[in-house]
């Protein structure tokens, strides 16, 4: 229950924030455009809050706070008085309206920018980006890359923990060209490689296990701090406070170990035996089936305090260093977002990698748990996707009137009616499917 609300209030805080300033945007700058503003709404559907500011523009708090929206004066929606009409949205310029439309998505860019100055000058906590060893024939053994190697440069791009690591190598795989690696040895000495990324899939779901780049994980005793209820840890009768000392006679040294095992044989029945203070039992398991497909046990695992201090890094920077690389750091991550959306069209990425609301919340509850940092940190990426997703040229989204607008400015005159109204229903049609895709998504990580 107590995840669900972090869920539910991460969701309706990031949401709300957001949506709130795209639109809040278009408002500012339709009024500096000399258009009057009926109505500044925050979600859909049945007003819950209403208030009538001096200027006349009426504020209201909707049911569904799933969008938003800014209606204006405008000759194609109901009767404008004549002294009115060159206030009404419909009589201003092309280039006006465009700039109108333009500014929610925009609004969005300067959010996350805002957002991601705070975060780097708070500072971003995270592992170093030390490697476990890589697998035989993996492009990280081909290039020479061994266990305990850290990463410090991936071509000119500085590395200081494991998430930026695997931002920059996600952005740069699309290119497919090698890339360079600056690495230090556990011995210390720093060595120039190149990476080779001829086979290696662009999907994110796929494209570390190809690389062979997974991050180092000190040795943890595979003892168990929870036992979630209802999993098939619990449901065979384990408990918190149990050592495991071997699966199906095999030896346990390690957490890794085990995890690793337990993951290549979802549904099986496994005998483990365990110390449970100073008795050793044996319990059967069957293991589930997680996300992916891979087994799954249920249980949390004791990690000493002090396990992971050595292996901690912190990302910060000046405030005045920290607004170049934010505004960097946006372009790169929107830049990004398109780059990841072409290639699901090409099919090179799985659409599987489309999230809906149910994903969004319970990643906002989850960043929210962690901390202020993470969850601006989220909130800068949803804000930029928000951004991206409505400057696509589709129908129904700003990028969509923003289309109609260019057409318009080359052929001298608006389209007709017949033009707009197909375009509405194809823009209608994609919009259904995608947020059918999201959904679909969605419950199907749930069910897993």
């Amino acid at each position: 229950m107590l995840e669900l609300a972090w869920s539910v209030g991460g969701f309706l805080v990031a949401i709300g924030v957001l949506v709130a300033f795209h639109e809040f945007g278009h408002y500012w700058v339709a009024r500096r455009c000399g258009v009057k503003v009926l109505r500044y709404s925050l979600g859909f559907g049945k007003p819950v809050w209403t208030h009538r500011a001096k200027d006349g523009v009426e504020w209201v708090v909707s049911a569904l706070p799933l969008g938003g929206y800014v209606k204006m004066l405008d000759e194609r929606e109901g009767e404008v008085p004549a002294h009115e009409r060159h206030l009404a949205f419909n009589t201003q310029t092309v280039g006006k309206r465009a700039l109108i439309v333009v500014a929610g998505p925009l609004f969005n860019f300067l959010l996350a920018i805002a957002f991601y100055w705070i975060v780097f000058v708070v500072g971003v906590e995270g592992v170093k980006p030390i490697l476990a060893e890589p697998p035989v024939a993996s492009a990280a053994a081909k290039a020479g890359l061994h266990a305990g190697d850290t990463i410090l440069r991936v071509g000119d791009k500085d590395i200081a923990t494991w998430n930026t690591l695997r931002t920059e190598l996600i952005d740069r795989v699309f290119d497919g060209r090698p890339l360079a690696l600056d690495v230090r040895g556990h011995d210390g000495v720093a060595r120039h490689l190149r990476l080779d990324l001829a086979g290696v899939r662009v999907d994110p779901e796929y494209l570390f296990d190809d690389l062979g780049l997974n991050a180092f994980q000190p040795d943890i005793p595979p003892k168990l701090a929870e036992v979630v209820r209802g999993d098939p840890a619990d449901n065979a009768g384990f408990q918190a406070g149990d050592l495991l000392l071997s699966c199906n006679g095999t030896p346990l040294t390690s957490w890794l170990q085990w995890a690793n095992w337990l993951r290549a044989h979802p549904g099986e029945v496994v005998k483990v035996q365990v110390q449970r203070g100073a008795q050793t039992l044996t319990l059967n398991v069957i293991l589930g089936r997680g996300e992916h497909g891979i087994g799954k046990f249920g249980a949390r695992v004791e990690v000493p305090p002090d396990l992971w201090q050595d292996l901690r890094a912190e990302d910060r920077l000046a405030p005045a260093e920290a607004l170049p690389a934010a505004v960097r750091h946006t372009g790169q991550m929107s830049w990004l977002t398109l780059k990841m959306l072409w290639r699901m069209v090409l099919g090179d990425v799985s659409i599987r990698n489309v999230s809906g609301p149910i994903q969004i919340a319970q990643v906002a509850g989850f960043s929210a748990q962690v901390g202020l940092v993470p969850f601006l940190a989220f909130m800068a990426i949803v804000s930029i996707s928000l951004g991206v997703l409505n400057l696509l040229p589709v129908p129904l989204l700003d990028g969509g009137h923003l289309l109609y607008y260019a057409v318009e400015a080359v052929k001298g005159s608006p389209l007709s009616e017949r033009a707009l109204e197909m375009g509405q229903r194809l823009g209608l049609t994609f919009l259904v499917a995608l947020m059918g895709l999201a959904f679909y998504n969605d419950i199907a990580r749930l069910l897993n």
